[in-house]
């Protein structure tokens, strides 16, 4: 009897669970489709407002009419419509109460659901007037920093000017003047600064996120302790290198400019100024292709970026792109201004793709154009049937960044330039040299961007560092990170710090970059071992379809991915500097020889 019964309750058991499976089968049908038929709606207006948005701000920046308002009002007005639809509370409700039911969906709906309550939280709907003030004072900073006039001993020069003073001026008195100058829009921009911290701390934290610069990092899957923990790791293995090319540019630059060696790095003697790239220190002999490009228009600078992209194996680029781009400078007596820091846009989340920059016919703009096409192809790449509008983006921010540089990167080495007839491919030159010349620029960057960078935004932000205290922090980071100090007096009526661009407009996020170059380094390995067989040193990539059929697959999913499975399934490993370490290695030799006797300044380790 015991056994009938037992029977019997395993049979109504069984039939219990067909019919609840069957049951639980339809009503996740139809969950899925309820959701499909929300995010379908949601991505559709979202697009609109999205381009909407770009449009506006696209006029913003590349027509700059002082004392004219109306780009400003129309900013406002487009991004005020797109805060509100992301930011509504009925659109935050719904995709809530769909996550709560997340083990029923699809991981791509998933996926989109976290996106659509990541874009709401910089515009909830709940604080809506906070959101229209914060997008009111971001177009005033943006205005501000733009429209800037900047003056040398009373003459009006562009950034442009004052960068070509940097790199090439063997006087520290016009390079003083300079650097200050490029320095004096920060005055202007500090009260800004305040008010745009407090609104941007105050929207976040109205859907939960304790700060402005927790809710940026929380985009890559971490904590904020958890981003912090990971630059300063970065920091921290390359630091050794760094402490002697440190050591080596005090003493080189020295004896250039003819003074006692300094402690720390004045400010004005480095070539750019945020002393995040000293790559122009060195001259390659052999390598140095201004003189093959003096004769170049613009134009044939970009044509040769997009017949790099072509060559191994990416599509044309649309008319419309050369039609709607602004990529070269500004007549002399145009009437109005534009932002001339080199970006690539993503107008509408499909074709229309924009370049805005001002190209010269120089061997930066030349890497450059190779390094903001690379944004532009990675658009491309995601722009198709598998992944939805709201999922074309990086991987992580990170990888944007990465795939630009190492693009970048690249178009700048001897065989590729060789095969480009902008160097003798017979000319013997000093790779020693050429790996210095490198290191300025890669190694050198990441005490910037991993260290003053993100601890400056992280200080700002999450530990709401006084106003009056901004400056003195900047050039604590300075010295700590860098060994660079500032080469006059710079009390807290100055903002140094925001003369940055990012600190202003891609606020809580410049970790990106740093996160870009250990990225494109295992990027960099992979192809040169694996697909090219050749040395990382000397690769060219022109032409290598397998190097571009490589890269499509890392790029074609987007964002519509784990980013860490990604990067294990492209290169085989979880996020590490030991190629870039690798790939710098034999130059430790070279600098532990060249500093012998000299002083060193900076710790063994921070």
């Amino acid at each position: 009897m015991k056994k009938l019964i037992a029977l019997s309750i395993v049979l109504f058991s069984m039939v219990s669970c067909k019919e609840d499976t069957s049951k639980t089968s339809n009503n996740s049908a139809e969950l899925k489709a309820e959701v499909q038929a929300f995010l379908d709606d949601y991505t559709n207006t979202f697009v609109k407002l999205y381009y909407d948005s770009a449009l506006a701000e696209w006029d913003a920046n590349t027509r700059i009419v002082a004392g004219d308002t109306t780009n400003a009002y129309n900013v406002q007005k487009a991004n005020e419509a797109f805060a509100k639809f992301t930011g509504s509370t009925e659109n935050i409700e719904k995709t809530r109460k769909f996550l709560e039911n997340k083990d029923a969906l699809d991981i791509v709906q998933v996926r989109q659901l976290n996106t659509i309550l990541y874009a709401a939280a910089n515009n909830p709907e709940t604080v809506s007037d906070l959101v229209s003030e914060r997008i009111a004072a971001e177009n005033a900073q943006n205005e501000t920093l733009f429209g800037f006039d900047f003056k040398v001993d009373g003459k009006s020069v562009t950034t442009g000017d004052i960068d070509k003073v940097l790199r090439e001026s063997n006087d520290l008195n016009e390079r003083l003047a300079n650097w200050e100058t490029s320095k004096a829009v920060g005055k202007d921009l500090k009260d800004g600064l305040e008010n745009l911290r407090s609104l941007r701390n105050k929207t976040v934290q109205a859907l939960g996120y304790d700060d402005y610069f927790t809710y940026q990092v929380s985009d890559y899957g971490m904590s904020r302790q958890e981003m912090r923990d990971e630059m300063n790791k970065m920091v921290k293995e390359v630091w050794p290198l760094y402490r002697e090319l440190h050591t080596c540019a005090r003493y080189e630059l020295a004896k250039k400019f003819n003074a006692e060696v300094p402690q720390y790095l004045p400010a004005h003697w480095l070539p750019n100024r945020w002393g995040q790239d000293w790559s122009a220190l060195v001259n390659v002999e052999g390598l140095d292709i201004d003189a093959a490009l003096a004769d170049k228009e613009p134009e044939w600078i970009v044509k040769e970026g997009e017949n790099f992209y072509k060559s191994i194996g990416f599509d044309p680029l649309p008319a419309s792109f050369y039609e709607k781009s602004s990529m070269y400078p500004l007549p002399a007596d145009a009437p109005y201004k534009k932002n001339n820091h080199a970006s690539a846009w993503h107008m509408d989340l499909e074709n229309d793709l924009r370049c805005l920059m001002s190209v010269e016919a120089t061997a930066d703009y030349y890497e450059t154009i190779h390094h903001e096409l690379g944004h532009i192809y990675y658009y491309q790449a995601y722009t198709n049937p598998d992944v939805p509008p709201l999922l074309r983006g990086g991987a992580n921010r990170g990888y944007h960044e990465a795939i630009g540089s190492l693009l970048g990167l690249a178009a700048m080495q001897k065989p590729f330039l060789a095969e480009k007839g902008l160097v003798d491919a017979n000319v013997e030159i000093d790779e020693t040299q050429n790996l210095l010349k490198e290191a300025l620029n890669y190694v050198v960057f990441l005490p910037f961007s991993a260290g003053v960078m993100t601890e400056f935004e992280n200080a700002v932000y999450a530990e709401n560092l006084p106003k009056d205290e901004f400056n003195k922090k900047w050039w604590e980071l300075a010295q700590k990170y860098q060994g660079m100090v500032p080469p006059s007096e710079r009390g807290e009526e100055f903002c140094d710090a925001a003369s940055k661009t990012h600190i202003n407009n891609d606020a809580a996020q410049y970790y990106d970059y740093a996160v870009s170059y250990i990225l494109l380094f295992q990027f960099h390995d992979h192809i040169s071992k694996n697909i090219l067989k050749q040395d990382p040193h000397a690769t060219n990539y022109y032409g290598s379809k397998p190097v571009g059929d490589f890269l499509k697959e890392v790029l074609k999913s987007g964002a519509n991915n784990d980013w860490r499975e990604l990067l294990k399934e492209s290169v085989g490993s979880e996020m590490s500097a030991k190629p870039m370490l690798d790939y710098f290695a034999p130059l430790m030799d070279y600098l532990k020889e060249q500093n012998k006797g000299r002083t060193y300044t900076l710790p063994e380790s921070l």
